[in-house]
């Protein structure tokens, strides 16, 4: 428990982090990484090239400083980061790791600023909200292992099948090497990759979204591969994936985690997808659908034209089959023969009137896409008056902000 003195002085910091926490967070990484080269195994370095892990990491610190009266205000934010944690294997003995950078940030950014009583508080503070961490990610890695199926460490996969979904997404069904059984998941939810490339130094995680329902001997994850595009790299792993990754090999997977998942809900279900921010929501799509669900179902998928539309046959034969099922394209530039299916449904990008013309506004809204497209879709989800708690979206890789 902290002191009231201890909360006042985080508190008297908050006017700093907002102005200072990305530069902190970006010294951070950069005194950690040097100090401990072997976290790099862990760690997204395209993220960090791209500043988004800095940005994650000021906003969550932010947070805890704006509530640490009231800590459980960021519970929700602490269990969806201790997903990302349990799937990339963080351990306890890592927390003092980063308490000890994160102060030593704090006082190379802040200079005198940064007087012994104030690193004082944060070193307490930090130690509450690491326990908290620790606390829920054990029980993760508990309720990981423990489930029928399930693993709390890394498993080897077979790749069974690769298919090929559009020009730039294809699909990847593991099954276990070991030929046992395989955890349960909710819709919506991913698995980590742990992949060793050949010419590069470190262990390259990532996690993908499973894009089909539970309830299969098989894990299906579908990936875009990652061109090179403007400053942007192109993507180590989704392209090792694409080109090096034959059926028949193995990759390394931790148990399935997230907390983006479908609600048990009456209303009717809207499905948002820009790109290959669909993946989650073909999962979720395809449980309903499996469960014979009398909900409405209404799913958008927005892409660049039609050839780089995965699942675009799945989704036409989806809705064929089933009334309930209301399924519309909106491409940006569509090829010639594009305009003549019946599902497509605009030129160019959503707005408010097109939306608001072919759903229910009762509905509970799921969405996921390339963070321009989300926030365009949260802002049209705002406008037609849709209450937060019926506005759910993942982010592909660190949380960030769409208000």
């Amino acid at each position: 428990m902290l002191s009231t003195d201890t909360r006042d002085i985080i508190k008297a910091t908050v006017p700093v982090l907002e102005t200072h926490g990305e530069q902190i967070t970006k010294r951070f990484y950069e005194m950690m990484f040097t100090a401990h080269p072997e976290l790099l195994n862990i760690f997204n370095q395209a993220n960090q090239h791209q500043g988004r892990q800095q940005t994650a990491l000021a906003n969550a610190v932010y947070a805890a400083a704006v509530h640490i009266d009231n800590l459980e205000t960021i519970l929700p934010a602490v269990k969806h980061i201790a997903h990302k944690h349990r799937g990339l294997g963080i351990q306890p003995d890592q927390y003092p790791i980063v308490g000890k950078h994160l102060l030593a940030a704090i006082k190379d950014v802040l200079g005198d600023a940064a007087t012994d009583e104030i690193l004082q508080a944060w070193a307490e503070a930090y130690q509450v909200i690491a326990d908290a961490f620790i606390s829920v990610e054990q029980d993760m890695y508990r309720e990981s292992g423990q489930q029928v199926g399930g693993w709390s460490d890394f498993r080897s996969f077979i790749v069974s099948r690769k298919v090929r979904e559009s020009d730039v997404i294809t699909s990847f069904y593991l099954t276990p090497e070991d030929g046992g059984p395989i955890a349960t998941f909710q819709p919506g939810q991913y698995l980590t990759l742990k992949v060793s490339i050949p010419g590069q130094q470190y262990t390259q995680m990532r996690q993908y979204s499973l894009s089909d329902a539970p309830g299969k001997p098989y894990y299906r994850i579908s990936v875009k591969r990652e061109d090179a595009q403007g400053n942007a790299p192109a993507g180590i792993v989704s392209n090792y994936l694409h080109r090096d990754v034959q059926e028949g090999d193995t990759l390394l997977v931790s148990a399935p985690a997230g907390d983006f998942t479908l609600m048990e809900t009456d209303r009717p279900v809207v499905f948002l997808s820009g790109g290959v921010g669909m993946t989650p929501l073909m999962s979720m799509l395809n449980t309903l659908l499996e469960r014979r669900s009398h909900h409405s179902i209404t799913y958008v998928h927005s892409a660049l034209h039609s050839g780089v539309h995965a699942f675009k046959s799945s989704l036409e034969e989806l809705a064929q089959a089933h009334e309930n099922l209301s399924y519309y394209t909106v491409y940006e530039r569509p090829l010639s023969e594009d305009t003549s299916s019946p599902y497509f449904a605009k030129q160019g990008y959503l707005d408010k009137t097109w939306l608001a013309s072919v759903v229910d506004d009762q509905a509970e809204f799921y969405f996921c896409g390339p963070v321009t497209y989300m926030r365009a879709v949260y802002h049209i989800l705002k406008e037609l008056g849709i209450p937060e708690a019926r506005i759910h979206y993942e982010f592909f890789g660190p949380q960030g902000v769409l208000a």
